[in-house]
């Protein structure tokens, strides 16, 4: 099995906004797995292709060092390159199954679903994990036609053999919500990565997505 029980529990996606430094983005992932972070992804949409990489590369090696995986997001090239653990694509990037056959049996492809249908399709694509959303409002993305309910997220988790995380606009306050829903864990970016105290933030989260 390539996901282990509980190991999407707490999902980090990263986001360039709050970070402060030529190094910041590395040193908030260092803080959200210090304080309980289980899976990171690393999602940089501004950044041209080598800087991209050398983040990348950057942010691995530290995921590698601290126990914990890392996936790229929509750049099947970079993952290769800097030696992550695979891709998450999203319904309009590259298809799940050119991913898959780009980056061999053995990584971790992950993909973005918000109806069954396109959750069944994903699997059957060869996906080892669904991130499905929105969850609830959020700014971080245009979540227009997006959102998913809570029957939606039961149906979806019901439907597929796969472990399912829940994104978009959850926070500590809102997450209790998703319980029962057959959820593998929460994806979060703002209420690990905008908070003045990443690592505290992530103590808090975990034991809540634990609970999902």
């Amino acid at each position: 099995m390539k996901i282990q029980p509980g190991e999407l529990a707490l999902y980090a996606v990263t986001d360039p906004s709050w970070a402060k430094g030529s190094d910041g983005v590395l040193r908030q992932v260092e803080a959200a797995v210090k304080g309980g972070a289980t899976f990171v992804q690393v999602r940089e949409k501004n950044l041209d292709a080598r800087s991209f990489l050398s983040e990348a590369s950057w942010i691995v090696e530290l995921c590698h060092k601290m126990g914990v995986r890392c996936v790229i997001n929509d750049n099947v090239d970079i993952a290769l390159l800097s030696k992550a653990d695979g891709v998450h694509v999203g319904q309009e990037d590259m298809a799940c199954a050119k991913a898959r056959e780009l980056l061999g049996p053995e990584r971790i492809v992950g993909v973005s679903a918000h109806t069954v249908g396109e959750a069944l399709a994903a699997e059957a694509a060869g996906a080892d994990y669904l991130g499905s959303g929105a969850a609830f409002p959020t700014e971080t993305k245009d979540v227009r036609g997006h959102f998913v309910t809570r029957e939606g997220f039961q149906a979806i988790t019901g439907a597929v053999k796969i472990p399912v995380v829940a994104i978009g606009g959850i926070t500590k306050e809102n997450l209790p919500q998703l319980a029962g829903c057959g959820l593998a864990g929460a994806a979060v970016v703002s209420a690990l990565f905008a908070q003045p105290d990443v690592e505290a933030a992530a103590r808090e989260l975990l034991p809540l997505c634990r609970a999902l």
